[in-house]
C-alpha cells in the first residue's frame, strides 16, 4: 500500500497549520508543506509542529527551493531548516537558472546542508524550469553526485515533457524517495506559451482516472509502495471545496477510488 500525502498545492490559499488540519481530518497518512523562507517566522514553525504533534501527522515534504537567478542560496538553506524541524522527509527543488553549472552547485550545498536532518533533497524536473525532463534531471544528478540527492517525478511533468514510462521504470530506486500523483486533460499547452505552460500546471490537474495520463503504468513504474503525494492543483475544485478538509477529502476519496480499481 502506498502512503498518501496531501500536497500543499491542493490548498494553495491556506496556511501549514490549516493544510495540516485538513489532511488529518481527511484521513491522509502525510502532508506536504508550503514553506516561504522571507516569510516564514519561529511562530510558524511553532504553531506547525504542534498541529502535526496533535495529529500525529508526519510531513512528507516542504517546498518549494526555486533556484534562480534572482534567488539567494541562504534562503534556499533556510527551507532545509524549517524542513528539519518540521521532521520533513524530503524538499523539493526545482531550478529555472540558465547555467545548470549553478543548478549542480547549489543543489550540491543543499545536499551538504540536508546531511544529518533525515531529508532528501529531491529534484522536480518541468517544462516550466530548465530542466525540463527526466533526462535532464539526471544529469544533473549525476554531476551533484551526493547520496541525499533525489529525483521528483509528477506525471503532469512527465506527460508534457515527453518522458516516457520506460525511463521512469529505468530511474535507480535509491532516488526515488516519493513521488507526485494527480491526472491531466489530453490538451497540452504550448511549451513556449510560458503563462499557458503555469496555468496547466496549477490550475487544470484532473482527479486520478478522470483524466487521460497512463497512470497505472507509471504506477508500476515506481518502486513498490513508495510515498505519493497527491499534487492536485485544480482551480475547479477550489471553486467547488472553500473549506480545506472537505477539498482534501474530495481529492483522497477520488485517489483511493481510483487505486482500488487497480487492485
Amino acid at each position: 500500500m502506498h502512503k498518501l500525502s496531501l500536497a500543499s498545492g491542493v490548498l494553495p490559499e491556506f496556511g501549514a497549520v490549516d493544510v495540516v488540519e485538513a489532511g488529518a481530518a481527511a484521513g491522509f497518512d502525510a502532508v506536504g508543506l508550503w514553506v516561504d523562507p522571507l516569510e516564514w517566522t519561529a511562530q510558524h514553525a511553532r504553531d506547525t509542529r504542534a498541529a502535526l504533534a496533535r495529529t500525529a501527522l508526519p510531513a512528507l515534504d516542504v517546498e518549494v527551493v526555486w533556484i534562480r537567478p534572482d534567488t539567494k542560496l541562504d534562503d534556499h538553506r533556510k527551507v532545509l531548516d524549517v524542513g528539519a524541524e518540521l521532521g520533513a522527509a524530503n524538499v523539493l527543488c526545482v531550478s529555472s537558472h540558465p547555467d545548470v553549472g549553478v543548478t549542480v552547485d547549489e543543489l550540491s550545498a543543499l545536499c551538504r546542508h540536508a546531511e544529518g536532518s533525515g531529508m532528501r533533497v529531491a529534484l522536480e524536473f518541468g517544462i516550466f524550469t530548465e530542466v525540463k525532463n527526466l533526462s535532464q534531471a539526471l544529469a544533473v544528478l549525476d554531476r551533484v553526485g551526493h547520496p541525499l540527492r533525489a529525483v521528483l517525478v509528477d506525471p503532469i511533468h512527465v506527460d508534457r515533457s515527453g518522458t516516457t514510462i520506460e525511463q521512469i521504470a529505468a530511474i535507480d530506486p535509491m532516488l526515488l524517495p516519493y513521488a507526485q500523483i494527480c491526472d491531466a486533460r489530453a490538451e497540452r499547452p504550448d511549451p513556449a506559451d510560458f503563462d499557458a505552460v503555469i496555468t496547466d500546471a496549477i490550475d487544470l490537474r484532473e482527479q486520478c482516472g478522470q483524466g487521460v495520463l497512463p497512470l497505472a503504468g507509471m504506477l508500476q513504474a515506481l518502486p513498490a509502495g513508495i510515498p505519493l503525494s497527491i499534487e492536485l492543483r485544480s482551480a475547479a475544485l477550489r471553486d467547488a471545496f472553500a473549506h480545506p478538509a472537505l477539498r482534501a477529502k474530495a481529492v483522497l476519496d477520488a485517489t483511493r477510488g481510483w487505486m482500488e480499481t487497480l487492485a
